[in-house]
């Protein structure tokens, strides 16, 4: 099966490289282009995409704003926001907004490739360590509810589905969630899987947000 892709950047040059990365890929093919959110959205009303590598700062629509507004869509594709080397606190409001991870513009190829397959599979496991430095590093801008800042939702998780979310939100894969349990990777991609379901969330990069969110595990990673 083809990954269809599409770039959005307002930088022609950047938009270039990606594509002569993907265009060599025999699964991969960059299917559409933009150079902000809105002609991203115009554009997606009449193409299919599976992934859409999103910039974040750009003229006349941000890329946090173009993915909200793509991932309300009923069969959304997946987002990738392209953010700087700095980590910047538009990467975390991107995820927030549903997209399902970030990778740096000075990626290397290869982890570039790996990201967007991963995402495509419904994996959603994009760099999570760089994720959780992400979290750390903006977490003290989450709201916070007062002495009680977990939310409700957290009540219909089991004891042990809260040992994994906690993992999942310090960036453990399911082998090392299972390594550290004592479980099998089976056994902990289904305890994600109810995770998910019980807490409405997509994919991974949600838990680890809400985790934040809720106080589960504060910056630092810890829980």
């Amino acid at each position: 099966m083809t990954i269809r892709v599409m770039l959005v950047d307002d930088q022609v040059l950047l938009r270039t490289g990606f594509r002569m990365v993907l265009a060599a890929q025999p699964d991969m093919e960059v299917v559409a282009e933009a150079g902000n959110g809105v002609e991203a959205l115009e554009v997606l009303r009449t193409t299919s995409v599976d992934v859409v590598l999103m910039d974040v700062r750009m003229p006349k629509l941000d890329g946090v704003e173009a993915t909200r507004r793509i991932c309300a869509d009923a069969e959304p594709p997946k987002v990738l926001i392209l953010t700087t080397f700095d980590l910047d606190e538009y990467a975390f409001s991107g995820l927030k907004a549903g997209a399902s991870g970030f990778m740096l513009k000075d990626v290397p190829p290869g982890e570039l490739l790996t990201a967007i397959r991963a995402v495509h599979s419904g994996d959603a496991v994009v760099a999570p360590s760089t994720t959780r430095r992400l979290l750390d590093r903006f977490a003290p801008m989450l709201p916070r509810s007062g002495k009680q800042p977990e939310h409700k939702e957290l009540e219909r998780l089991t004891e042990r589905e809260r040992e994994v979310m906690v993992l999942v939100a310090q960036g453990l894969s399911n082998g090392e969630i299972a390594s550290r349990l004592v479980l099998s990777e089976a056994t902990v991609k289904t305890h994600v899987g109810r995770i998910l379901t019980k807490l409405g969330l997509r994919d991974r990069v949600q838990v680890v947000v809400l985790a934040y969110e809720t106080g589960l595990v504060r910056a630092g990673g810890h829980g």
